[in-house]
């Protein structure tokens, strides 16, 4: 296939977009590659969409290759399928209502677990014909508060989500870990070298087990944990865990006394007041679920902060907020001096976190203004609440596995797979009849990658100061080939029977026949990263010869004309061959 830039749709840019603050952004504006269209929403021009193209293939290969059967569910959505499922009332503004004509509730489709199940009950109803997969490529809507990064976080996205049904758990963890090698297999083949597997929070989309997959870049969103050797302990910051111990010695406690801390509220002004570190505090922190019904309190020590992922997994709640100074008050609590000392558990839920219960003698509230007590024990002064760990894990604390102080790494989530179980099929009376003619409902896994956010998670790993760096497995073109001063002692004409002969070799060329300076063309080209370059200019031609680079590279090499569409289309077959098997 053969382009020649100047009928080539998309022009490159000079400055940056003033809106851009990640790399991916501005290249991928900069260089013709897409287009803003309103927030979060972009058009992709003819060099993106190639590239995707490129990587749908790559995906769809992958996938068939475990078994999937393609498929394509409606973006449009009806809100009952929803609300069998129970996710119309719980998920919040991201999921985009509206409704038709006819006044019925309808939705964009941002993931498509309830329009699988209801093909899927419709298709299939022995357990001869399961275990199944089918997948689908197919453009999704988040209504998202913040869009930003350009392609990394979108409203309007193109995504594969893949989904399997099972008769057992055995069946769906065997096919689990089918789908987590295909998916190590799909980064490897677009040329993403730095995914790292991490264990993760299943989130809306529910389920016992769950992996990211995280590209490692400095300006990721997400938030890493991982053991030094990278390898033995990997987790998102939401479920990480430490290997830190807390057991007190009762033979250390002190007997509790109350002690004025007048106008001391706050974990750092308590703790200078009273000539301690912030380790030796009790941190009251208070939270009601979604409707304000009810109070949730947590008692972490100070120098802990709550994470509130493990909270709401703890409790079984989708959305928490922070409560208010009136709430607090209700229980008897005393805002700025609060401790679960002295209070109606049957009012609240109490949390008590493993640092607090595990240390001795802590500062903690009185329930009274301007006063603390010292030597608060867990056990001897309080009893009751749920112990267990909502603390965020900190950089440096011991792994869980090998108890070297653990790394904290930010990541671009470039997919996920769940083990959704029967989240979906149960509510929706997805089944099958087993061998023994009785109904049982099927078990489901799930398996997603953000197409759109792949290519631009490529350009922040593989780019350079002058543009990106395609890996020719999803290069837009394989050769570039630019003809320098084409008017002159026949450039135009060789660079043309090399873009001709390339072309007939099955090589991808995009032949830049416009005639532009030197400058602005390489800049054209740093800009579009195509992995071949050939230059055929008036000096190396009378030699011959044209000059090839590798846009990874500035270093040049010459090749006989006469033998650089054979030379070339033999090297491009090399490099395709690393991102296969």
């Amino acid at each position: 296939m053969k382009m020649r830039m100047s009928q080539m749709v998309g022009k490159r840019l000079r400055e940056d977009p003033k809106d851009a603050k990640t790399d991916s952004h501005k290249i991928l504006v900069r260089g013709g590659y897409i287009r803003p269209v309103s927030a979060g929403i972009y058009s992709l021009l003819p060099v993106a969409k190639r590239i995707i193209r490129k990587i749908e293939e790559i995906i769809r290969e992958e996938m068939n290759a475990i078994d999937g059967q393609e498929v394509l569910m409606p973006v449009v959505l009806p809100a009952e399928l929803w609300q069998e499922s129970g996710r119309y009332e719980s998920v919040g503004e991201e999921l985009l209502r509206f409704k038709d004509r006819n006044d019925k509730a309808m939705l964009l489709g941002m993931t498509h677990e309830e329009a699988v199940v209801q093909l899927v009950r419709t298709e299939v109803n022995s357990y001869k014909q399961l275990p199944i997969m089918v997948y689908q490529i197919q453009t999704k809507y988040r209504d998202e508060a913040r869009p930003r990064a350009g392609l990394i976080r979108v409203r309007e996205f193109t995504m594969k989500d893949a989904y399997s049904f099972h008769t057992s758990q055995e069946s769906l963890d065997e096919y689990y870990e089918r789908a987590h090698a295909a998916y190590e297999k799909i980064y490897r083949r677009v040329g993403l070298k730095n995914v790292v597997s991490i264990l993760s929070n299943s989130g809306m989309m529910g389920g016992s087990i769950s992996h990211e997959f995280m590209a490692l870049a400095d300006c990721g969103e997400d938030s890493i944990f991982l053991s030094p050797d990278g390898k033995s302990y990997k987790a998102n910051r939401e479920v990480a865990v430490s290997g830190l111990k807390f057991e007190k010695n009762v033979a250390d406690e002190l007997p509790m006394e109350k002690v004025a801390t007048p106008g001391q509220k706050t974990i750092e002004e308590v703790a200078n007041f009273l000539g301690v570190e912030a380790y030796q505090t009790g941190k009251a922190v208070f939270y009601s679920d979604a409707e304000g019904k009810k109070l949730i309190f947590v008692l972490i020590r100070g120098d802990f902060e709550v994470n509130e992922c493990k909270l709401k997994n703890l409790l079984g709640l989708n959305e928490i907020k922070f409560a208010t100074d009136e709430q607090i008050r209700a229980v008897g609590s005393v805002p700025g001096y609060a401790s679960p000392i002295g209070l109606d558990q049957s009012k609240m839920i109490l949390v008590v976190d493993h640092s607090a219960a595990g240390t001795a003698n802590l500062v903690v509230g009185a329930n009274e203004a301007d006063q603390h007590y010292k030597n608060f024990n867990y056990g001897r002064d309080l009893e009751g609440g749920i112990v267990a760990d909502v603390a965020c894990v900190r950089e440096g604390d011991p792994c869980p596995v090998t108890g070297e102080p653990l790394q904290f790494r930010h990541g671009i989530e470039v997919g996920n797979i769940f083990q959704l179980g029967t989240k979906y099929s149960k509510p929706m009376n997805c089944t099958y009849l087993d061998k023994d003619g009785k109904s049982q409902v099927m078990i489901m896994g799930c398996y997603g990658i953000g197409v759109g956010r792949t290519m631009a998670t490529v350009v922040e790993e593989s780019h350079d100061n002058y543009g990106p760096i395609w890996p020719m497995s999803i290069a837009p073109y394989q050769v570039q080939v630019c003809a320098l001063n084409p008017d002159k002692d026949g450039v135009g004409e060789a660079a043309e029977k090399l873009s001709d002969e390339l072309d007939k070799l099955g090589v991808e060329v995009l032949f830049d026949d416009r005639g532009e300076k030197a400058g602005s063309m390489f800049s054209d080209a740093d800009l579009l990263g195509v992995p071949f370059r050939v230059i055929v200019s008036p000096k190396s031609l009378a030699n011959g010869m044209v000059e090839f680079r590798l846009r990874s590279s500035r270093d040049t090499e010459l090749i006989p004309v006469a033998e650089a569409a054979a030379i070339l289309a033999g090297r491009v077959k090399e490099e395709l061959a690393k991102y296969q098997d």
